[in-house]
């Protein structure tokens, strides 16, 4: 027979099923069968307490714990929905993790990890269906959601750019350059030759500080003025650089640096 504390997850294909490992014969823990019945009916609660009380009564722990059991359709998940917010600090920090990240905590294979990608993807493109096709200056509130879904826990720096016509609606978000830890290519040249090949009129640069803290930077503020100079004559205006961070997002615009 074997304890409970002895399953441990193995990944793998959608119909596998996390590893048994046999333990020690111990009378005084429970068989195989019990333990079975244990994690299922700590799965039936779980659900019927989501059901009752709705989803955003649930700990992190707990909301990440339902999303494995569709990875794991059997085991006690509890422990690796835990050890991935310890390791990652947060339920968007583990949605944010990239696979090779997400793959050195024990027990994420390349299945979950896909499938905690996958809800990360799903979760970015809710959050740009708010802001395509109306004038994103309105939309503010939501653009500064979708900026913090897509970069605050981005282990690296990265440098976006979010192409609008000239109605403000957005055409496009593409990623211009990645860095290192703390640095970011940027070329100015790069981001106006894009602005053309869209036909965009205006944009907003956006770019993360994997620190957490988004005050910008001097070397920020310097790119920031050299990108708004190469646009002044070509006619496209940068409305707004913001800079992301777990602790938030600063704007350029109102800190009154542009």
């Amino acid at each position: 027979m074997v304890s409970a504390s002895s399953l441990t997850i193995s990944d793998g294909a959608a119909d596998e099923t996390p590893t048994l490992v046999p333990a020690k014969p111990d009378a005084a823990k429970p068989t195989r069968k019990s333990a079975h019945a244990h994690h299922l009916g700590h799965r039936d609660r779980l659900r019927q307490r989501a059901k009752a009380g709705g989803f955003v009564a649930l700990p992190d722990y707990e909301l990440l714990e339902l999303y494995l059991f569709r990875t794991y359709p059997r085991g006690d998940v509890k422990p690796l929905a835990k050890a991935l917010l310890t390791r990652f600090g947060s339920l968007g920090g583990v949605l944010g993790a990239t696979i090779e990240e997400l793959a050195t905590v024990p027990g994420v294979g390349e299945t979950a990890a896909m499938d905690l990608k996958l809800l990360h993807e799903a979760t970015l493109r809710a959050g740009r269906d708010k802001i395509v096709k109306r004038p994103v200056i309105s939309s503010w509130s939501a653009l500064l959601g979708y900026v913090r879904v897509a970069l605050a826990n981005e282990s690296r720096e990265q440098f976006r750019v979010l192409f609008l016509d000239k109605k403000n609606q957005l055409i496009a978000d593409e990623v211009m350059n990645r860095g290192t830890v703390d640095h970011a290519p940027v070329y100015p040249r790069e981001v106006m030759r894009r602005a053309l090949e869209l036909s965009s009129s205006n944009i907003i640069t956006v770019h993360n500080h994997p620190s957490g803290d988004p005050t910008p930077s001097r070397p920020d503020i310097d790119m920031t003025k050299q990108i708004v100079e190469a646009g002044k004559a070509l006619k496209i205006a940068v409305h707004d650089h913001l800079v992301v961070g777990r602790e938030g997002v600063a704007s350029f615009k109102a800190l009154g640096l542009m």
